[in-house]
């Protein structure tokens, strides 16, 4: 797992379709910090997610991951969760968790655990399509378990959780900043955890 201490967003300057959707956004995250990306829809909160996660270039600015070079920090270093949960339909609960596992570098305990923390073990053996929408949600989150990083990007991550649930999500993200970790979501809801705010104007 690469280290990543910081995330550091400098004058950043996202286009998409031939917009510029927002230019000259700067934050500053440090271990144990969360922010949450708010905005009216359109003005760029996935983008920018996207832009740190390298999957978009940034038009200008620079965007850095503290000593980690952003390849690996990248590569090895967070987990970009996003508003579509991205599963496949057709394979069980249990070989799309194993899947995500090993593909982030996590280990068939690990995924394990992340089942039995998001509630998952009694759904193991029915396939993806047969899951509830906030089920669906809560598999596409234990990938943050399975395979332990230390930035998440999270867009939308409290839909379509019903109201307990997000109360205990926001115990896991909680226990995951205790630890070091760093949170940059995108929120039309407050998040359940102390975070920063950084409205992205239109």
């Amino acid at each position: 797992m690469e280290v990543i201490d910081s995330l550091e967003l400098r004058a950043v300057a996202v286009r998409r379709g031939g917009r510029r959707l927002f230019s000259d956004l700067s934050l500053t995250l440090a271990s144990g910090e969360a922010c949450a990306l708010t905005g009216a829809n359109g003005a760029g909160k996935t983008s920018l997610l996207r832009a740190v996660a390298g999957l978009v270039p940034a038009e200008a600015g620079a965007i850095a991951f503290g000593a980690a070079e952003a390849a690996d920090a990248r590569s090895s270093g967070l987990h970009l969760v996003g508003h579509q949960d991205g599963l496949k339909p057709a394979r069980t609960t249990r070989e799309e968790l194993l899947f995500w596992s090993a593909w982030s570098g996590g280990t068939r305990d690990s995924a394990e655990g992340a089942a039995v923390a998001l509630e998952l073990t009694s759904l193991l053996d029915l396939e993806v399509r047969q899951l509830s929408a906030g089920q669906r949600r809560r598999l596409a989150l234990a990938r943050l378990l399975a395979a332990p990083r230390p930035l998440w990007l999270l867009d939308e991550p409290l839909s379509p959780l019903d109201a307990g649930w997000r109360l205990r999500f926001g115990a896991i993200m909680q226990a995951h900043l205790a630890g070091g970790g760093l949170i940059l979501a995108a929120v039309h809801d407050p998040l359940p955890i102390k975070a920063k705010v950084l409205e992205i104007a239109q």
